[in-house]
């Protein structure tokens, strides 16, 4: 934690200078039926620096750490700290030649040795409310994994699942609906080119989206553009009437999201992998 602190310890002083930083409660407490976003940063955990700057960014921003990495452990402790929502970035197989990472769930796993992984998984973040898919193209296909994989995030205090949708043929939310496990689905990747202009705009189709539809979830990455991008735009939400809520508040506020076609399964295909499926 001291690590961790001394890393951020600049960037605290200049965000509390200018009033930036507020509690997840702050940002609930705007009245109204204004649009509501959230906010994922996922890939956290392998670089101690990059992950502090996400931990500290202004609002209700969910902090996704994939399991098994050096920092970890210390980053989730400091993000519950700040009141953010701990996310396990589960590594799912892909179709392509990438390897998700420590921890990855794959196609040829018995149900037993994904409980096993998940548990090793879930034992290396602390304080973890959610569950959303790092990579998965092929993974998220399978109905019979991802019954598995649902089957136990209800068991283990009713975890609520944020489909990252990295492939189109995705079934992990529809079995995550029949299941009974609260979930979500992205939006809106902000940062497919690593471009500050084109971030800007994927954000803008974010508050966009969320005016229209209600609200509207978008995932980044640590980067140094996207951090710039976010650590500007975030305090401009109150005025242009957008709320940056928790995910689990988003679920509550989107029973009609719960309420999903049952689903047909059916064995994985290959579908179009979306960005996220490159990590």
């Amino acid at each position: 934690m001291i690590l961790i602190q001394r890393a951020c310890a600049g960037l605290l002083l200049f965000f509390v200078a200018f009033g930036a930083i507020t509690s997840t409660q702050a940002a609930t407490d705007i009245e109204g039926e204004h649009p509501a976003i959230g906010i994922i940063i996922d890939d956290l955990g392998n670089r101690l620096a990059r992950g502090a700057r996400a931990v500290i960014l202004p609002g209700a921003v969910a902090c996704a750490f994939l399991p098994q990495t050096p920092h970890a452990y210390r980053l989730a402790r400091f993000a519950h700290s700040l009141n953010k929502e701990v996310i396990l970035h589960l590594p799912m197989e892909s179709q392509g030649l990438r390897d998700p990472g420590p921890g990855t769930l794959t196609l040829d796993m018995t149900e037993r040795e994904l409980i096993r992984t998940l548990e090793e998984n879930l034992a290396s973040v602390p304080y973890v409310v959610g569950v959303n898919n790092h990579m998965g193209s092929l993974l998220t296909s399978d109905s019979g994994h991802m019954q598995w994989l649902m089957r136990q995030l209800r068991q283990r205090g009713n975890l609520f699942f944020v489909d990252s949708r990295t492939i189109d043929t995705t079934v992990a939310r529809k079995v995550a609906i029949a299941s009974g496990v609260p979930s979500l689905q992205r939006d809106i990747f902000l940062d497919n080119e690593r471009d500050p202009q084109l971030i800007l705009r994927q954000f803008e189709m974010l508050l966009n989206k969320a005016r229209l539809h209600g609200s509207a979830i978008g995932i980044g990455h640590p980067y140094p553009e996207t951090m710039a991008v976010l650590e500007r735009e975030l305090p401009k939400l109150e005025e242009k009437g957008i709320r940056l809520l928790p995910l689990s508040e988003l679920i509550h506020l989107q029973p009609s999201r719960q309420s999903l076609p049952p689903a047909k399964f059916a064995a994985p295909s290959r579908g179009t992998a979306h960005f996220g499926e490159s990590g």
